[in-house]
């Protein structure tokens, strides 16, 4: 058996399972979003733009996507890298288990639950009602963008702490010593060696956080109130409640089609900074 031969059956099931589950029904939407619909719902084959040109309907929805995918995104790396730096570098290591876990323990419960628990604290009766007990009255959290951004953060910053924390994890100390003993500040040795070489997990963490917000339906629908309306909110309701299959196929493959441009700049950045992080390891 050649060495070819023995490649291709190793990634035999991996590729078919990616054609399976991933390009196949990516062909099916596609073919839909040049349909029509149904008199009585789903599609009907056609070969037309007119889901297409329907788009600017859906503006309201991939705006706020757009919006606060990524704020939701920036703002949970401001939050994370913090934490994971201070989990990896700082922490005892009897400290870093415990908070290890800290960190994990709201993935024990739903996001479901946890959503309803935010619900409460940003309703009349949580937060807004403490403000008003110290004299600060008409505060509205619940049903807005801000209130979205919360559940945003709350719900996917374990997905960006643990990425940024393997990557300074496995950060040799010893470059840090020796940057200290060069003189540098700490200011400069983080800007210059720990913050280059963290660029992995910073990457790793934006893209999983990213994407996974670009699909997000479940919070906007808890705690924007219908009110913050995401792409993933439009799918649902053109998909299972108007049944308009052609017109959603159109929205969908629009926003596979902005999250492939986005991560394509996205990764083109992360690489010509990889060559700063490659120049600080070679130092």
């Amino acid at each position: 058996m050649t060495g070819r031969m023995r490649t291709t059956l190793l990634l035999a099931p991996a590729g078919t399972w990616f054609l399976v589950m991933l390009l196949l029904p990516l062909t099916v939407v596609l073919i839909f979003s040049f349909g029509e619909r149904a008199p009585a719902g789903g599609v009907v084959p056609a070969f037309t733009f007119e889901q297409y040109a329907n788009l600017p309907a859906r503006w309201t929805a991939f705006k706020n996507t757009l919006t606060l995918a990524p704020v939701g995104t920036l703002a949970s790396l401001l939050i994370a890298y913090p934490l994971a730096y201070f989990l990896a570098v700082k922490a005892s290591p009897k400290w870093k288990t415990i908070l290890l876990v800290l960190v994990i323990v709201p993935f024990w419960t739903s996001i479901l639950i946890r959503s309803y628990a935010w619900i409460f604290l940003l309703g009349g009766r949580g937060i807004p009602a403490l403000l008003e007990w110290v004299g600060i009255e008409g505060v509205r959290l619940i049903n807005t963008p801000f209130a979205v951004l919360v559940g945003i953060i709350y719900g996917y910053l374990p997905l960006m702490v643990f990425p940024i924390y393997v990557s300074l994890d496995r950060l040799d100390k010893r470059l840090l010593e020796a940057s200290s003993d060069l003189g540098a500040t700490r200011w400069n040795t983080f800007r210059q060696i720990t913050l280059p070489l963290s660029i992995p997990g910073i990457a790793t963490g934006c893209m999983l956080v990213f994407i996974l917000l670009m699909g997000e339906f479940l919070i906007p629908a808890l705690l924007g109130g219908g009110k913050v309306f995401f792409v993933g909110n439009a799918l649902v309701d053109l998909f299972l409640q108007s049944r308009n299959w052609a017109y959603g196929s159109a929205v969908a493959v629009t926003l596979v089609i902005v999250m492939l441009i986005t991560v394509t700049v996205y990764m083109r950045l992360i690489n010509r900074l990889g060559a700063t992080r490659e120049d600080v390891s070679i130092m």
